[in-house]
């Protein structure tokens, strides 16, 4: 097999994402046998987290993703939601013009962002994140969504 770099290619088509977080661009090698795709991300100033123990630690997006995709990924057809919603948590805390961000942030900001995609998938996360322990804190939570639904409409 014919090893080569992607210095070593030609970009064929070049594609901004809708949210313009990303520019997905197709490539082919300079002897035109392979074709790829590369991705590129906006590179953000570092985000630190204050954890609910004190700790704080440099927001991690993959870490964002994985719990995203173990807490509600079946409620979407792709990794490319899930993707989305990461995108749309990580744009929003960025946008708050701080350095340090706590985890009790993250997590609203997540339920912020799926309360707008995926009405399932926020009841889900907001009982995990908020640790409902009876069925009356998943009534109070839909009635909150239908409401707002319905102030929306």
């Amino acid at each position: 097999m014919n090893k080569f770099k992607i210095g070593d290619s030609k970009v064929l088509e070049s594609r901004e994402s809708p949210d313009g977080t990303m520019i997905r661009r197709r490539r082919v090698s300079s002897d035109g046998k392979h074709r790829f795709t590369t991705y590129e991300r906006i590179e953000m100033p570092t985000l630190m987290v204050r954890k609910s123990s004190g700790k704080i630690e440099t927001f991690d997006r993959d870490k964002l993703q994985t719990g995203v995709r173990r807490s509600v990924g079946k409620f979407f057809d792709s990794d490319l939601e899930v993707e989305e919603v990461v995108n749309k948590v990580e744009r929003r805390l960025h946008e708050l013009g701080e350095e340090e961000v706590t985890s009790k942030q993250i997590g609203e900001t997540i339920l912020d962002v799926l309360a707008d995609i995926n009405e399932v998938a926020y009841v889900r996360f907001a009982s995990v994140f908020r640790e409902f322990k009876t069925l009356d804190e998943f009534e109070k939570i839909i009635a909150a969504q239908k409401e707002k639904k319905e102030r929306e409409a």
